[in-house]
């Protein structure tokens, strides 16, 4: 057995019927939905209910994301949403017209996170727009993780049926 044999019976190109690609969806979902707008959740929660210095900390790091988000928004907004809309197009026809497993597992993890970051984009032009602050602004982030949470169960659901579909249809149940 050579060397591409061996990399690709561990790294299994079928996605659905591979261990690996659901722990990376279960990480993914959980990574964005502890870090709201790259601050993480912990940090929120403690300064709702201590203020003072860990409040100060939360709306110095969440304006300085902000900041952040916005600006790559307005400099490179469209050049991103662009090449972003390229190639979830290229990975849908690859995967459901193409059927190609690997691009259907790419498209059902990228497709969702670009919702979140525009749901990021727009929780970031209306915290700065409201200059949020205190208890408004733990209430915003509370909602941002909410909606991601919501867009992460959605995406688990469906990706975890369109996966038995595949494997029963087309992997080792289906023959």
């Amino acid at each position: 057995m050579n060397w591409y044999d061996t990399v690709f019976e561990l790294i299994d190109m079928r996605s659905f019927s591979n261990l690996w690609f659901w722990i990376a969806l279960a990480v993914v979902w959980s990574t964005a939905s502890h870090w709201v707008l790259g601050v993480p959740f912990d940090m929120v929660q403690r300064a709702a209910k201590n203020g003072g210095q860990p409040e100060a900390d939360l709306e110095d790091l969440v304006r300085i994301n902000c900041n952040r988000i916005l600006y790559i928004g307005r400099v490179s907004g469209l050049w991103i949403m662009g090449i972003a809309c390229a190639i979830l197009t290229a990975l849908c026809m690859l995967g459901f017209l193409y059927r190609i497993e690997f691009a259907q597992a790419l498209f059902l993890l990228g497709f969702p996170l670009s919702l979140v970051m525009a749901l990021s984009l727009s929780t970031a032009r209306r915290i700065e727009a409201e200059q949020l602050t205190g208890e408004a602004l733990h209430r915003r982030m509370r909602l941002h993780r909410l909606f991601t949470q919501m867009i992460g169960v959605v995406a688990i659901f469906v990706t975890a049926l369109w996966g038995m579909y595949q494997n029963m249809t087309f992997g080792a149940l289906g023959g």
